[in-house]
């Protein structure tokens, strides 16, 4: 009886155990099913990797994604000080002065959509595996509703679905046959496809045709009335949405800031997904345990800014020696020298950004020019005109755009200082179209091109224009939006005009110049300015006012060529000030001299010499206080980038696609000059120095010769009237004597 008893009790006390044994693993069980009367959550987050590489603290390999939140990537890419912030290196800021909260990107946008329902489907053995019965996770895509999404990433009309769960309908989310339930409510409008399918088909077609990809999906998710559109990352680089319903969701990039050059690619999330195992700084649990309905997604976008660069040179047309054929490079340089009254041709180089589908396309594309008080735009019809190459240097022309086209707009301001070229709507839409482009599937139309922009404008001839080594700046900038609107950029460049002049003092020997003015012999003194280098006799025109000479243009006779006389300016006299000379070889003759002075023998030869001057850089950039700068160290690359960050990409390829920033920098010029090969002190004009070229210029008495009927013949004439007086003399007095003799 007791055995029976200890017996009993041991059953017993076995059945509690057995009991126990399924409650102690129901919560493991419980979180391997799906809840599916939970909801989830789809965070976002957004930071540039283009600079993370090129700052050395991120990798391929520094992160695995597993839809668990990671801190230390928000750690190491959001709170990160990045060399050049405003809150870093203080020698070093960022072009727009402010904190960059390290890599994160403001101003993205996503859009998703619940594309399919989630649901087990059960098989017995067969064909497909014989050996075994099979349970799945598959996912239900409505035949009509996500025709276009299917067609888009190569599966159209269910290809490479699940076909054993065709006629299957689903029940509780599980996949039954239809004989089981009522007919009358059983749907067999889905297609079921494994995920691996789906990864593989949206992977294939990305690599295809990734731009056409991206477009069709955008446009699938933008015409859906169900797609939610997640607000736009904030400073941190985050967005979330909550409250989500179960099933796998298509996630789009659909706007992005000026600064993101590429969306990141169309991707499904599965709400839940079954938990990854991350790496050693991961706090992802152990995958494949469990389902993540807070799933946290960290997408990479690469970044970059368009390059900009304004540059002139003297038109062929007149008389530039820089060369005048349609080379990008052929004479244009950020500084150019020119006489008053020339032409100057001015390009404005700027490489399009890159657009990878209708996210990233361009909404604002225009330029904002400034000339000086000393230039004047054209404004002939087709002077201002945009060409449009596939290569940065600009030798494989695809488009020529010109202000009647429609494509751009020319307006300038009232004073005539400012001109806007905008870009259409015509206009972007052929920039963003879908035309081939050259450099790969992966670019939308002019995607990476290089746009070119030529017009001119001529040297006043007055004192409106600076003469001298401060230079006359022309600025441009360009301002950008993608598709977050608001969101926008600038850039800015500019380029300089310099000219020069003469300062010529006419003197007289014997004379002072006051007394020579006061005696008009100023109005007698004629010269003439022949060009050497280039060829021409100088035309120009006296301010009545001032007395100074400005040049206009050039002639080729010489019957032709302005006259200069000597005039009182500023107090000064006999002065011949000529300004708006370029650097080149003068020759100055003199034709004509006062009267019984001496002409010079040769003419005099004035050579006017300009060269960079290594002490003053142009400061345009620093101007750039909305935009990040082309001279931002995070975004200039190529072989005029400075010492400082020649490495800074730790031995990564980091030119960004179809944007190679280079270092932007350029100098001022200064002049000298020389008188018949003697070097001289240019002097200033105004507050501009080495502007004017000095020489000085003396005039002789000529030598005393005898002329007819002047003091040459006077002398016999006195002479004769003496001799005659004399023979008069004698003659009386031998007379006189003869007559005493008689009256003896």
């Amino acid at each position: 009886m007791k055995k029976f008893k200890k017996l009993l009790t041991l059953c017993l006390a076995l059945m509690m155990v057995l009991t126990c044994v399924p409650a102690a693993f129901a919560a493991e069980a419980d979180d391997c099913m799906i809840d599916e009367d939970a909801k989830a959550s789809l965070t976002i987050w957004k930071f540039d990797w283009t600079n993370a590489y090129k700052d050395g603290v991120w990798n391929e390999d520094s992160f695995i994604s597993t839809g668990w939140r990671e801190s230390y990537v928000e750690e190491v890419l959001g709170e990160a000080v990045r060399e050049g912030d405003a809150n870093g290196n203080p020698d070093n800021p960022l072009g727009n002065g402010q904190n960059s909260n390290g890599y994160a990107l403001k101003g993205v946008e996503f859009t998703i959509l619940r594309v399919a329902d989630i649901v087990t489907f059960s098989e017995s053995a067969n064909d497909q595996h014989p050996d075994y019965n099979l349970t799945q996770v598959l996912y239900g895509f409505h035949k009509e509703k996500t025709a276009d999404l299917l067609a888009a990433i190569g599966l159209p009309n269910g290809e490479g679905r699940y076909v054993n769960a065709d006629g299957m309908v689903e029940r509780d989310n599980k996949l039954v046959p239809m004989a089981e339930v009522d007919a009358q409510s059983g749907d067999t409008d889905y297609y079921y496809y494994q995920s691996d399918v789906l990864n593989k088909a949206l992977a294939d077609a990305l690599d295809a045709n990734a731009t056409t990809v991206k477009d069709a999906l955008e446009a699938y998710v933008a015409a859906s009335n169900e797609a939610i559109v997640m607000d736009k990352t904030n400073e941190n680089g985050k967005t979330i949405k909550r409250d989500l319903d179960l099933g796998l969701w298509l996630c789009i990039e659909t706007k992005v800031p000026e600064m993101v050059t590429s969306t990141t690619n169309p991707f499904f999330v599965s709400l839940p997904m079954t938990t990854v195992s991350g790496d050693a700084n991961s706090a992802s649990p152990e995958g494949g345990h469990f389902w993540n309905y807070d799933v946290v997604v960290y997408p990479k976008n690469n970044t970059g800014i368009p390059s900009l660069e304004k540059t002139v040179r003297e038109s062929v047309k007149d008389t530039g020696t820089n060369g005048g054929t349609d080379d990008i490079y052929d004479g244009f340089y950020h500084v150019a020298t020119g006489s008053a009254g020339d032409v100057m041709e001015y390009q404005i180089v700027s490489t399009l950004p890159t657009i990878t589908s209708n996210a990233t396309s361009i909404k604002t594309w225009n330029f904002y020019d400034t000339i000086s008080e000393g230039l004047t735009y054209n404004k002939a019809l087709k002077d201002v005109k945009i060409e449009i190459f596939s290569d940065e240097d600009c030798t494989d022309k695809v488009a020529t755009w010109l202000q009647d086209d429609g494509r751009f707009t020319v307006t300038y301001s009232s004073d005539d200082r400012h001109m806007t070229i905008d870009i259409t709507e015509a206009g972007l839409e052929e920039i963003n179209g879908s035309a081939e482009n050259v450099n790969g599937k992966l670019f939308a139309s002019y995607s990476n091109y290089t746009m070119r922009v030529t017009y001119t404008a001529t040297i006043n001839s007055n004192a409106s224009f600076i003469y001298g080594e401060d230079g006359n700046c022309n600025e441009v900038v360009l301002t950008w939006k993608r598709t977050s609107s608001e969101y926008y950029d600038t850039l800015i460049d500019d380029c300089h005009v310099f000219s020069f002049g003469l300062d010529l003092t006419k003197l007289f020997s014997d004379l002072d110049s006051e007394s020579a003015t006061e005696m008009d012999m100023f109005k007698h003194v004629k010269f003439k300015v022949w060009n050497e280098t280039d060829g021409y006799w100088l035309t120009a025109t006296r301010d009545e006012a001032t007395g100074i000479y400005y040049a206009t243009g050039h002639v080729t006779e010489e019957a032709d060529a302005t006259i200069f006389y000597p005039v009182t300016v500023n107090g000064e006299f006999g002065k011949v000030i000529i300004k708006g000379m370029e650097n080149d070889c003068w020759n100055i003759y003199e034709v004509e001299t006062a009267n019984g002075y001496t002409l010079l023998k040769d003419e005099i030869y004035v050579d006017i010499f300009a060269e960079e001057n290594y002490d003053r850089i142009c400061d345009i950039y620093t101007k750039d206080v909305l935009g990040v700068l082309q001279n931002d160290p995070h975004y200039c690359f190529g072989n005029a980038q400075p010492m400082s960050i020649v490495d800074a990409d730790g031995g990564y390829d980091l030119r960004l696609t179809g944007i190679p920033q280079e270092y932007m920098e350029h100098y001022f010029l200064t002049a000298y000059a020389t008188v018949d090969g003697n070097d001289v002190n240019m002097e200033d004009d105004g507050e501009s120095e080495n502007a004017l070229a000095p020489l000085t210029i003396v005039n002789t008495k000529g030598f005393d010769l005898p002329q007819t009927g002047d003091n040459g013949t006077r002398i016999f004439t006195v002479i004769g009237v003496i001799a005659m007086a004399g023979a008069m003399f004698v003659l009386f007095l031998v007379t006189r004597k003869g007559k005493k003799n008689d009256k003896k």
